[in-house]
Formats: C-alpha cells, structure tokens, sequence
C-alpha cells in the first residue's frame, strides 16, 4: 500500500466517529427488563397471591406454615392463627408465616 491509500484508510476511520454514549447503557438496560420480566414480576404476583389468600384464611382450613408443620386452622385472629396439629396439640403462629392453604384432599384442581 501507499502513503494514499493510508491517508485515505485513515481519514475514512477517524470519520465515522465514537458511538453516542447512551448506546453503551443498552445492553445494560436490555439486562435489566429481562431481569424484570423474568424474575422479579413474577415473584411479585405469587406474593401478591399469598397474600390475598393469607386475608381470606378462615377457621377450617389446612395449611402449612413455613416450618413445614401441616395443620388445620382453629382460630383467626388479625396477627396469628392457632393451628391444630394433632391430637391436644395446638400452636400459635403468625399469620406471615403461613407459606401455603392446602386444598382438602380428594379434591382434584379444575383442569384434571
């Protein structure tokens, strides 16, 4: 190559110039709404669930609480459940910790 052809080469390069800065956050941002999308919105949802089911607990229902423990609620109150687990074995328990209403079993779900 000649000294003109480099010049040339040269001067076609430092033409085009840097990218605008804001194109550098988009991988970033593209990083970010995936993240949204994919895990916090639905863990969001299944807090949002559990919590509305928690409000709507009633005297009767299984449940299981966070300590793996299954029993049938007795009593209802704003802040704890008392919950019966077996035969003369009661226990208080926060209503937060509630992790799950188990349906009666022989129920099968709707789409069965």
């Amino acid at each position: 190559m000649n000294i003109s052809t480099l010049s040339v080469l040269s001067a076609a390069s430092a033409s085009a110039g840097t990218p605008p800065a804001w194109i550098s956050f988009l991988p970033i941002a593209g990083m970010f709404v995936i993240f949204w999308f994919l895990i916090l919105r639905p863990q969001m949802k299944r807090q949002k669930d559990l919590q509305t089911k928690i409000g709507g607990l009633k005297k009767g229902d299984q449940v299981l609480t966070a300590g793996g423990l299954l029993g049938k609620v007795v009593k209802v109150d704003e802040h704890y459940v008392d919950v019966d687990l077996g035969p003369n074995i009661r226990v208080k328990a926060l209503k937060s910790t509630i992790a799950d209403i188990v349906p009666p079993p022989g129920s099968s779900p709707a789409n069965d």
